[in-house]
């Protein structure tokens, strides 16, 4: 019985759920009226009970968690004076954080695989233990970080941030404790589980990496020591992640941005801040002229807002205080408070703002590429991929509540429509909703929750694409679709998003307006969206996505001549002014490198067209091309030659 499976079997009080799935291998833990259970728990009549199997979701979850456990038990066998921070599992693996007097090297990380693998192959059983506050913080008197989480359980949230949910929780206090064969307790800890039945039941394991972490990810909080792992259900999945980590790093887009000389991050400038290069400047503007230009044929009006605004604004708008923490701190000129701005929204119903609008003018829609400006977390900022400075190709819709679902489906068509010219042509929707169990974190009423996120989802399911819950994940003002997309490795990235405000447009705001048809004052509904998201990071992710080899149209040198011997250069430089004059982008390499080294040099630069020309090719007014994939073409004439990389650039080919 897997993951997905109920199990039909009626419940008697005092059943242990692993009697109910002896006969499948697969199933590690149980789902238990919806609630995640050891195998060991004990079941009531009547309990509706699913088996989880390893390599479901939770399923990877609790073998990762479980991982976490042996990985610090082995620590403090090795290291006894180590102090436990938290462990929780997390995409593709797991981490724990340790305080300990040296920092951990490489060769540490094997001892403590080495380690990790006798506790595994003891078959030590992970047995839950409930326990009380009291008895807790005496038993772990000598864990400071966890007497820490010990005292925030039950409190106003802040054991949520960090994985120290994987600990304590409101619920009860447990411990896990370690068996070995004996009965006797090898190693225990404060957890909430589930987990595995015993260590053997963890087939493949590897320790990644180790890196300095804040505790529970506050600058403001002592330096801990984190280790990085994961671990999979078995060892061909191991590999197969191994596997897909490489193709990752050979696809960095830091390493990639450097080697074509792309773009740059210098020190001067300040963390997350980059610098495009005249090749990263190419593929920048092309995605720029092309974005812009669809947003004119859908419809869109182009505007322009200060990088900057008086304090009050972000106040009137509502996202000060809730975005405080990403927003840079404030700046005093002229007696007044001043914010860069971290969101263009405040400013575009300025100018919605600024005459009466009438019915007949809805939907109005305003884009612009808007500079902005978020104080991401030093530990968090990372390429292109997570900015402190970024550009948005950021749009408001202002349409009457009657107009709101037509609008969202144009959205979402312009949205998909732009991923499958950049390449990105498998993705899924995620509809993100308020939590409600948080209700400070959001504004407004059920009705306009429910209303607006039931527009979204049913715009969405027309498109036939899977629609993902994201409970919890909405912007405090509203609901939202994002669009997720998987790159050519498999990995997920979300782009696109596409929000409903019902906030923004309101009186206690902005006191938005238009003149309905039978003369009242109607509110707008204002609707976000942005189809790169940043153009920074859509640019990282295209890097990764293509391994910097971009289809022709977005190629910074699209074809690189190469001659022969050097009295072919000037038929070359002939060839290339004409392609020049139809708007491609063309080099010629006169450099004294022998023909095969220019041939790598511009395999190595993923330029997609290699333009060959020897005495042969003069004679016969003509060309050889060879491509990125090592195929040649001998002998086109040159106008077909010119015709075939214009024909490519123009239809956006994905070669």
């Amino acid at each position: 019985m897997h993951a997905d499976q109920r199990a039909e079997t009626t419940v008697t009080t005092g059943t242990k759920a692993w009697e109910l799935f002896r006969d499948d291998a697969d199933v590690i833990a149980a789902r238990v009226a919806g609630s995640l259970k050891d195998l060991a728990y004990e079941l009531a009549d009547g309990d509706e009970v699913e088996g989880v199997a390893i390599d479901s979701p939770d399923g990877r979850d609790i073998l990762r968690h479980s991982t976490a456990h042996v990985m610090a038990q082995a620590v403090q066998q090795i290291w006894p004076e180590a102090k436990l921070g938290i462990g929780p599992p997390v995409e593709n693996g797991f981490y724990y954080d340790f305080d300990v007097e040296t920092p951990f090297v490489p060769e540490d990380l094997v001892k403590i695989e080495s380690a990790m693998r006798k506790i595994i192959k003891e078959n030590q059983r992970f047995e839950r233990r409930v326990t009380t506050d009291a008895d807790a913080l005496d038993e772990l008197k000598d864990e400071p970080y966890k007497i820490e989480l010990i005292g925030l359980k039950g409190g106003s949230g802040a054991a949520d941030t960090e994985g120290a949910s994987v600990e304590v929780g409101a619920g009860e206090l447990t411990i896990y404790d370690n068996i070995g064969r004996n009965g006797e307790a090898k190693w225990s800890d404060l957890c909430r589980g589930p987990h595995l039945p015993t260590t053997k039941r963890i087939p493949a394991f590897k320790l990644m990496r180790s890196a300095a972490a804040y505790w529970r990810g506050d600058e403001k909080n002592k330096q801990l020591q984190r280790i990085y792992g994961t671990a999979w259900e078995t060892k061909e999945a191991l590999e197969e992640h191994l596997h897909r980590i490489e193709e990752a790093e050979r696809r960095d887009h830091r390493k990639l941005g450097r080697e074509l000389d792309l773009y740059s991050f210098p020190d001067e400038i300040g963390s997350g801040m980059a610098v495009f290069h005249p090749k990263g400047g190419v593929i920048k503007r092309e995605m720029e002229d092309y974005v812009r230009r669809r947003h004119l044929e859908e419809g869109f009006d182009y505007v322009g807002t200060p990088h900057i605004s008086k304090e009050g604004l972000f106040h009137t708008s509502g996202h000060l205080p809730y975005y405080a923490d990403t927003m840079f701190p404030p700046m005093e000129m002229e007696h007044a408070e001043y914010r860069l701005k971290a969101m263009n929204c405040p400013m575009h119903n300025l100018i919605y703002r600024s005459r009466q609008r009438s019915y007949r003018e809805l939907p109005l829609r305003f884009f612009e590429f808007g500079s902005v400006y978020r104080y991401e977390k030093s530990g968090v900022v990372h390429g292109l991929t997570r900015v402190r400075a970024m550009t948005q190709d950021d749009s408001h819709s202002y349409v009457t509540p009657e107009q709101a679902p037509a609008e969202v489906e144009h959205l979402l068509t312009f949205v998909t429509g732009l991923l499958r010219d950049f390449g990105l042509d498998d993705y899924y929707f995620e509809l993100s909703t308020r939590d409600d169990s948080k209700p400070d974190k959001f504004i407004g009423s059920d009705d306009q929750w429910e209303s607006a996120t039931s527009v979204l989802e049913t715009a969405a399911r027309k498109f036939g694409v899977d629609l993902v819950p994201d409970p919890g994940g909405a912007a405090f003002y509203g609901p939202k679709i994002s669009v997720q997309a998987k790159d050519a490795i498999g990995r997920t990235w979300q782009m696109s998003t596409i929000q409903y405000d019902f906030n923004q447009p309101s009186t206690e705001r902005f006191d938005l307006e238009y003149v309905a048809a039978d003369g009242s004052r109607q509110q707008p509904v204002m609707i976000h969206s942005a189809k790169f998201g940043s153009i920074e990071r859509f640019i990282g992710v295209l890097v990764e996505h293509y391994a910097g080899a971009f289809p022709p149209w977005l190629a910074p040198v699209q074809v690189q001549g190469i001659p022969i011997a050097e009295r072919h250069n000037d038929y070359l430089f002939d060839i290339a002014r004409q392609m020049k004059a139809q708007g491609l982008r063309v080099e010629v390499d006169e450099s004294d490198d022998r023909m095969q080294k220019k041939i790598r040099n511009a395999q190595l630069q993923k330029v997609p067209f290699m333009m060959i020309a020897g005495d042969n090719d003069v004679e016969a007014g003509a060309v050889s091309f060879r491509y990125r994939d090592g195929r040649q073409d001998n002998g086109v004439p040159l106008a077909e030659a010119i015709e075939r990389v214009a024909a490519a650039v123009a239809s956006r080919e994905q070669v």
